[in-house]
Parts: C-alpha cells; structure tokens; sequence
C-alpha cells in the first residue's frame, strides 16, 4: 500500500512539473517570400529559369505598359518575345511549369516606360475586362500569353497617376473575378516615401490590395544610405503601421546598378534589417528588381535563409 501511495505520489509530482515548465517558443512557420519582376532584359535569361532557381516565390511579368483613355493594351517584354506577332504565347508553357512548383505569376502594370492611364470608372471597368479576359480568369480569343491563367495583377504605376482611380481599377479586377475558383491577387509597388504619390489612397482602401512591395531604393529619404539603416527602418515603420491588412515585402535593388540608389549590402540587411521586420505580423518578404541584376550577384540565395 505504501509503495502504491509512493508511486501516486511521484506520479502526481511529475504531471505538475510538466503543467509548470516553461514552454520552450516554437519556431516560426510562417516565413517571408522573395518575389521578383522579370520581363525587362531578355539577357537574363527564360521564365522557367527564374522558376527554377529555388528563390522565388513570386514573379512579376513586366509590363504591360499600354492600357487606359480607349488605347489598345501593349505587352512589352522587351528582348523575350513579340507579342504584336503573338510571340509570347510560348510562355504559356513555362508559366504553368512556375505555377505548378507554387510560384505566383503576376502580370505588371505600368513601370517607368509606358503610356497608361486611368481617366475613369468606365474605363478602369473596361481594362479589368480586358485583364480578366486576356490574363485572367476569361476568355478571348486573342490571350497574349496563350491559354496560362495568371496568378494576378500587380500595380507598378510610376507615372503622373490619380491614386482614386487605381482603386477604382483594384476595385473592378475583384468585382469581375468575383464567383472564381481562386482569389486573383492584385499587388502594388509604391514608392517608399508615405503615402505614395501614385497609390497611396488606392493601398490605403481595405482589402483591395494582398502585397505591397514597397520600394526603398531612388528615394533618399527613406533608403539606405550607405552606413545607416535608420531611415530605412523608420519608413517601414510607418509603411507598416499605416497600411491595412496586407503582407509588406521589402523592395530593393538586387544589384548596386540595379537602382540610382538605395542598394543594400545582403549582410547588412541580415544582420540589421530582417530581424528587425519579420516580428510584423504584415511582414511578407523582400522584393528585388530584378531577375537580371539578381543572376550576376546572386543576392536572393545569399539571404534566401534569412527571408
């Protein structure tokens, strides 16, 4: 009976040391992404070369840099294919191979080149339909990239934009794709100074947008500069605590001549940006532009780890 009793005794000790030991903390699961514009250097190689590196996570095609005011749309590739010749349905393929290792494609709009606009609500309805027919979920009979479904759209507008307007375009995209299978993703790609000037009230509407990469490069104020990462850090503060429920991604120059300014060296962004970002909860990952300057440095596998 004693030993029974001693034998409880113990038992009972060792169920409240178990319910009083500390909890070591789980790892995170939730990991950041690299994402990545291709499109703009046909030197740096195919789409399913970029898709099979390993790094990324999400791939930009850009652009379409013609689109708005009653224009026809215009794909521009650069030295990858023609689409005025429907060069670029060869990438339907590749596309479908990314797609099928868990990469997103996403088709860009705008970038520093084009002529793109939105004049209004008719029109932003007028280039969702395009985009969902001829990218999209959709149906035509004249898809730039073949029968490939991409992922979304991702808004990269550089140019003498009325912020309202874009949303009103966001806006559009999710009322046409609206009964899909799959939630199509719409990004943006603002400048880093807050709110930005092209974007800034469409990225503050809730819910429109899914990924911000913003863009902490060409902008002194708020990039690296070169010794300090303050301003750096101090703008994705404020990039974090004033935008709605999106994943922010860092963006930046995957090579010193990938950008007027702002490069940031991979161990200083190890070291002393990344630990200092990934605790948000909004924290989505690091952005680069871009696939060609990234295949000379091989930046995005030095901090792959970190991400």
């Amino acid at each position: 009976m004693a030993m029974f009793e001693q034998s409880k005794m113990l038992a009972m000790f060792l169920v409240i040391l178990a319910v009083l030991a500390p909890v070591a903390p789980k790892a995170s699961a939730a990991k950041g992404s690299i994402a990545i514009y291709w499109g703009q250097n046909g030197n740096e190689g195919s789409l399913a070369n970029a898709c099979s590196n390993g790094t990324y996570k999400i791939i930009m095609l850009s652009f379409l840099n013609v689109f708005g005011g009653g224009q026809i749309p215009q794909l521009n590739l650069a030295g990858h294919c023609d689409p005025s010749s429907n060069g670029c349905v060869t990438l339907s393929s590749q596309i479908a191979s990314c797609q099928s290792k868990g990469i997103q494609i996403l088709l860009s709009l705008g970038g520093a080149v084009g002529n793109y606009t939105i004049s209004s609500a008719s029109d932003a309805r007028s280039v969702a339909r395009y985009l969902w027919n001829n990218f999209l979920g959709g149906r035509s009979s004249s898809r730039p990239l073949g029968s490939a479904v991409l992922d979304g759209i991702d808004f990269d507008i550089e140019n003498g934009a009325i912020p309202d307007r874009y949303a009103l375009l966001a806006q559009a995209i999710r009322d046409v794709s609206r009964g899909s299978s799959r939630r199509v993703l719409i990004s943006a790609a603002p400048q880093c100074p807050f709110p930005d000037a092209n974007l800034g009230s469409a990225i503050a509407k809730q819910g429109l947008f899914d990924y911000v990469y913003v863009q902490f490069y060409n902008n002194p104020p708020c990039q690296y500069d070169g010794s300090n990462t303050t301003r750096l850090l101090d703008s994705w503060k404020e990039w974090n605590s004033k935008t709605p429920n999106v994943k922010i991604f860092m963006g930046l120059p995957a090579a010193p001549a990938a950008a007027g300014s702002g490069f940031v060296p991979s161990q200083v962004l190890r070291s002393q940006v990344l630990p200092r970002i990934r605790s948000s909860p909004k924290y989505g990952g690091v952005m680069f532009w871009s696939v060609f300057f990234d295949r000379q440095t091989s930046y995005s596998q030095s901090i792959k780890a970190s991400v």
